[in-house]
């Protein structure tokens, strides 16, 4: 009964206190937590190429509170280093999506378009076009569909194509063919490249065949102007 007011003061501050301290280290709380499902819930590894709170690159290392990124990116086109180190705080895995593109299925779906002007061999072109998909990402498509059978086995996906197929549209300007292909989630430009640089040499060599479109502008000449002046 003497010591009951004191303690119960003491109670109070120890719980405003503690509140503060929870309040002032929340950060240090949820990130820790994040380092925990992280470790726990397979959402990346070390070595896994991921977004994560708006910076995108290859894991480095995963601490208690931090995750270190080697940055791709920014100012830097395609999907190269940069050369920046970026600590990010593992919070971030509740506040905002994680994309992994490294994971379970270690490809990505790539596109690339092709303007063809209109009167050109639409038929040869798409054969072309077919061809040279298939001979650049044919060491892809076999383990691509291996992996996408294990992962639509297992979270009941629905069918998708792994080899390369060819789409076109026709609109003002020309035939624009869509080339839609399977690429390691770390040759994206470098197959990019290789495609671009093998289309040009086949459309070259049919000798007009088949013709590269581009936007052209017509000028229309001002009409004349007769200026009379009464004396």
């Amino acid at each position: 009964m003497v010591y009951s007011d004191k303690l119960g003061g003491l109670t109070v501050a120890l719980g405003v206190a503690g509140a503060g301290i929870a309040f002032a280290l929340q950060e240090v709380i949820v990130s820790f937590a994040g380092w925990l499902t992280i470790m726990f819930g397979g959402f990346y590894k070390s070595g896994d190429r991921v977004q994560l709170g708006g910076i995108k690159g290859d894991v480095m290392d995963i601490g208690v509170l931090r995750t270190t990124i080697m940055e791709t990116g920014q100012w830097v086109d395609g999907d190269l280093y940069n050369g920046r180190i970026v600590l990010v705080a593992n919070s971030f895995v509740f506040k905002e999506p994680v994309y992994n593109y490294s994971g379970e299925f270690p490809f990505l779906w790539d596109e690339i378009k092709i303007p063809v002007q209109y009167g050109s061999n639409y038929e040869k072109a798409n054969e072309i076009f077919l061809e040279i998909a298939g001979e650049v990402t044919s060491n892809l498509s076999g383990k691509s569909k291996e992996n996408w059978e294990s992962l639509k086995n297992k979270y009941r996906l629905e069918n998708a194509q792994t080899d390369p197929m060819i789409s076109l549209v026709a609109n003002d300007n020309w035939v624009e063919y869509t080339i839609r292909y399977v690429v390691d989630y770390k040759q994206r430009r470098k197959t990019k490249t290789l495609l671009f640089t093998k289309i040009l040499e086949k459309i070259e060599a049919t000798n007009g065949e088949i013709r590269f479109a581009s936007a052209t502008f017509h000028l229309v000449e001002a009409p004349e102007i007769k200026v009379k002046i009464n004396s």
